[in-house]
């Protein structure tokens, strides 16, 4: 529970820290620091149960892609306000800093497992907003019938 706790808190405060310096809204700080710290969270719990790297970042996109739509309704803000400080904690730069040195350090077959986490990381991000956006689309049609 307290790890949770921290965890939540930290990610949060580096969502914000982002937010700062793409210049968001200060209006809209607090939400963006609460979408990517729950995002991170679930990352980090559904990576801990699963074992699996793409799943967690699937399912941590997917509650940023919906919780930046609950936020972007209710703020009066375009959803990227919060979606691109929230993924700030789920980008793969550990393992591409890897790729990049195992490459210089003349190590292809590090380099290649290093690539290969790293695409199939960002593949999961992508699909995640993909799968978010796709269902708000849907229900915005199905809304307006």
């Amino acid at each position: 529970m307290f790890t949770a706790l921290i965890h939540f808190i930290l990610s949060g405060l580096s969502t914000i820290a982002f937010g700062v310096i793409t210049n968001i809204p200060k209006k809209t700080l607090l939400a963006a620091g609460f979408t990517g710290a729950c995002g991170w969270v679930c990352y980090y719990y559904t990576h801990t149960i699963f074992s699996s790297d793409a799943f967690g970042n699937f399912l941590g996109a997917l509650l940023i892609g919906l919780l930046a739509i609950f936020f972007s309704r209710r703020l009066k803000y375009p959803t990227i306000i919060f979606n691109i400080p929230a993924l700030v904690p789920l980008v793969p730069g550990g393992p591409a800093y890897q790729a990049v040195r195992s490459l210089v350090l003349d190590d292809q077959s590090q380099t290649f497992g290093y690539v290969v986490k790293v695409i199939v990381t960002a593949g999961a991000i992508a699909a995640g907003f993909m799968l978010t956006s796709l269902a708000e689309k849907k229900l915005l049609r199905h809304r307006v019938r």
